[in-house]
């Protein structure tokens, strides 16, 4: 009984499974070339070029210039990203109440309340619109859902 036992477990079946085909299988593959592999290729030509005829000066700045290009559009594009989370993000506000303050001539804080019609984006701030106003989203009290008979940007006391 012990040797059928011993047929059955064998050192291949250790848990996570270290075979080298499992490992790859699990390895996720990224296919994508980054701003840092592209700066290894570079350098990789320049410590291998053949020294008698070493890379000309306009291929090294056009492979610069290549560089520059692809950072400044990751770079775009990580905004891009970020630019939509932001904005879908406030888009949700849009028919709802909010609250916000803010001073009056005399000093005073004036608490105001109206529903959103739109989210507009102005110098890199995000302004809810209600009616005339402009309301920076940092600025924003509460949020509600709007009520049938809200008054849009109507003052409330303090």
């Amino acid at each position: 009984m012990k040797q059928q036992v011993a047929d059955i477990i064998s050192t291949k079946n250790i848990w996570p499974h270290y075979s080298k085909n499992n490992v790859s299988l699990t390895k996720p593959k990224d296919d994508t070339l980054g701003k840092d592999d592209f700066l290894k290729i570079l350098i990789t030509q320049l410590k291998y070029q053949d020294p008698m005829q070493p890379m000309q000066d306009r291929d090294f700045i056009a492979q610069m210039a290549q560089f520059s290009s692809v950072e400044q559009m990751m770079n775009m594009s990580k905004e891009m990203t970020s630019l939509r989370h932001n904005m879908g993000t406030a888009s949700s506000m849009i028919g709802k109440t909010i609250e916000w303050s803010e001073f009056d001539q005399q000093g005073q804080s004036v608490r105001y309340s109206g529903e959103v019609h739109a989210i507009v984006m102005k110098d890199g701030i995000q302004y809810a619109q209600v009616s005339d106003w402009f309301v920076p989203v940092d600025n924003i009290l509460a949020i509600t859902v709007a009520s049938a008979g809200s008054g849009e940007g109507d003052e409330q006391d303090a």
